[in-house]
């Protein structure tokens, strides 16, 4: 008999040999995984969590929704947990590794075929198994006028992965949920529930108009565990006719207030249409620098050595990135207006920067922050507060000083959309330093709680963390999440635990 690395919860090893039977005879042998070096590449996390506690029990990789379909009926049989991921690059939150041990995980990275786009309604349909990088290259090899938006790995990520998880790019379609229209969702029991206008037979409106008629779901299928989502409608942006990307640097801490304010200022009245984007010296610092080229010392980077290495570098205390995008017309006179408005708070503005993540230029870029320290470990921090300079500074400073008790530095690149204040902090350590993973999990332990205390909750989360920040949220909302659960999936086998909901 197999020696499983994990077995799902409540199965002896002969129950799951027998549903491993059943899978192979519906996926063949090379499609189902249940041994220690094929799953390997599987539980690669860089948060500091203990591996043993997230590991899967196996992997069944689907090709079809009709495939999804018969693994949902076998793993019901057997009341086997299934972990659905796209492809697996959820860097920072827990890669492709479960919320809990034994999940089997169903890989969808096999379903990755562009269904449609339509290059006049700036629209298009994908699978799971779709990158950025593959959609990307498709849009261009047929002079498809059309950009897309993407994550800082943008190239390797799947696009219906990364709005799922409400994730976000810095272009004026950064928010991707938002620019999401219409699913198809495989249920627990293996019907076919398709969203907003998409039930409709040979329907023309699925991937314009997000509502259809009756209740708007597409959202409870974010974040969540009601269903596997095995299609995705995307709004893409119609390339510009122009555009000119913003640098202005503070060279004080004590700018930040006025720089957030002033940036949520001209969001709003959109004189800047594209999500801006703040990095620390240190962020800015660790894309081509490593900690030791400045400091091998203990603790975090000391500020002078900051300060020396920033200037050296012609980099400021804050940085802050947007872009306008149109013709040269209207280009002018709103670059007239953020001179003027940041200059007067003490910016110093450069009017011809270049960052590819606003113009449609994807990158792996992003991954050198993991060679500040080396060993792979990440964990992404990501408060949520309203767009306000006082509350920009406070989180700041709570940061800074939660991370240094800690021994880490902070990196951070907050992103302002208008009305909210995305706080986003990278901590950055060795995961092959057992005494530093340990002291990463209780650093973020204590911004979760000092954060929480100050009414700052996360937005997203790694899989270690996701019970005690549902319980942050409070008792109703997990209530109702459980109904909701209970309703789709009652016998609890879609990815148990997934942002703190269970059966």
């Amino acid at each position: 008999m197999t020696q499983f690395v994990a077995l799902p919860p409540g199965l002896s090893a002969a129950e799951f040999e027998r549903a491993l039977g059943e899978l192979r005879g519906l996926l063949g042998t090379d499609r189902v995984v249940a041994v220690a070096d094929r799953l390997r590449p599987y539980q690669k996390m860089m948060i500091p969590a203990p591996d043993e506690a997230h590991v899967p029990s196996g992997v069944v990789m689907a090709e079809s929704v009709t495939e999804v379909q018969g693994i949902l009926a076998i793993c019901n049989r057997y009341r086997i947990p299934l972990w659905p991921t796209s492809t697996g690059r959820n860097f920072g939150y827990g890669t492709s590794s479960p919320a809990t041990r034994g999940q089997l995980i169903l890989d969808l990275r096999r379903m990755n075929r562009i269904l449609e786009v339509d290059a006049e309604l700036g629209t298009a349909l994908v699978e799971p198994g779709v990158t950025y990088q593959q959609l990307h290259d498709y849009l261009s090899e047929r002079d498809i006028p059309l950009w897309l938006d993407f994550p800082g790995p943008g190239p390797i990520v799947s696009p219906l992965g990364n709005t799922l998880e409400r994730g976000g790019g810095n272009t004026p379609y950064g928010d991707h949920f938002a620019h999401a229209c219409g699913m198809e969702v495989v249920l627990a029991d293996g019907r076919v529930l398709r969203t907003g206008m998409g039930s409709i037979p040979n329907t023309t409106s699925w991937q314009v108009f997000k509502y259809g008629y009756g209740p708007y779901l597409d959202g409870i299928f974010t974040q969540s565990n009601f269903g596997v989502v095995t299609k995705l409608g995307l709004w893409l942006m119609p390339a510009p006719p122009g555009h000119r990307t913003v640098l202005v640097q503070f060279d004080a801490e004590a700018q930040l207030p006025a720089a957030v304010d002033t940036m949520r200022r001209l969001q709003l009245q959109r004189v800047i249409t594209n999500v801006g984007v703040m990095a620390t010296a240190v962020m800015a610092l660790s894309t081509f620098k490593t900690r030791a080229e400045l400091y091998d010392g203990p603790g975090p980077v000391p500020q002078p050595v900051i300060d020396a290495a920033a200037r050296d570098s012609g980099i400021a205390t804050w940085n802050m990135t947007f872009t306008l995008y149109g013709t040269p017309a209207q280009i002018a006179p709103n670059l007239a207006i953020v001179t003027e408005a940041f200059e007067a708070v003490g910016g110093r503005v450069n009017p011809d920067f270049h960052d590819g993540s606003q113009v449609n230029e994807l990158s792996l870029a992003s991954f050198g922050i993991l060679n500040w320290v080396g060993g792979g470990g990440l964990a992404w921090f990501a408060p949520v507060s309203p767009a306000r300079g006082s509350d920009a500074a406070r989180q700041a400073k709570l940061a800074r000083r939660i991370l240094g008790a800690h021994g880490f530095d902070y990196l951070a690149a907050p992103t302002l959309n208008g009305r909210d204040l995305h706080h986003l902090i990278a901590l950055v350590y060795n995961r092959n330093d057992a005494d530093e993973k340990q002291r990463a999990n209780r650093c973020f332990e204590q911004l979760v709680h000092e954060f929480a205390q100050h009414g700052y909750g996360l937005y997203r989360v790694g899989i270690d963390y996701m019970d005690k920040l549902a319980g942050i949220y409070g008792s109703v909302n997990r209530d109702v999440n459980r109904a909701i659960k209970q309703a789709l999936d009652p016998n609890g086998i879609l990815a148990p635990g997934k942002s703190g909901i269970h059966p």
